[in-house]
């Protein structure tokens, strides 16, 4: 097994009107985020960002910013056993898109069972992480 590389892109993804992109897990159920995802062993920040972006909602890359900000988290203990023993945090690069209107997601039934379109206070009440919350305090107009 190859274990996953402890550092990730978080994309937040947003309207002109400030609508927020929120997009609910498979597992754990109650779990809402952005777009997130580990960057594979072989690429760069903005690499992952696309890709996911990509893989998440089926937006292709547009004007994609890199908000040049990263921090750190622990890793939540239901998903430390894919990394490397003894690795317990994580590096989180944060990328936005601001989009002029909604556009219809394309999720990726693998990984998330719905999608919804908030305010940006509304996305931060249903945010799980804090990393999340912060990027959308700090990001989102």
């Amino acid at each position: 097994m190859e274990y996953k590389r402890p550092e990730s892109v978080l994309v937040l993804v947003y309207t002109q009107a400030g609508e927020v992109l929120m997009l609910r897990r498979k597992y754990p159920s109650d779990f809402w985020q952005s777009v997130t995802g580990s960057l594979e062993w072989d690429e760069n920040p903005q690499q992952a960002a696309i890709r996911e972006l990509q893989e998440e909602t089926g937006i292709s890359e547009q004007e994609l910013h890199d908000c040049q900000y990263s921090q750190n988290f622990e890793i939540y203990s239901i998903w430390r056993d894919r990394y490397a023993p003894g690795v317990t945090e994580n590096q989180e690069h944060v990328f936005s898109l601001e989009l002029t209107d909604k556009v219809d997601i394309q999720l990726d039934p693998r990984e998330h069972e719905e999608y919804i379109w908030l305010s940006k206070q509304k996305a931060l009440e249903l945010a799980f992480s804090h990393t999340n919350q912060d990027a959308i305090q700090r990001w989102v107009p």
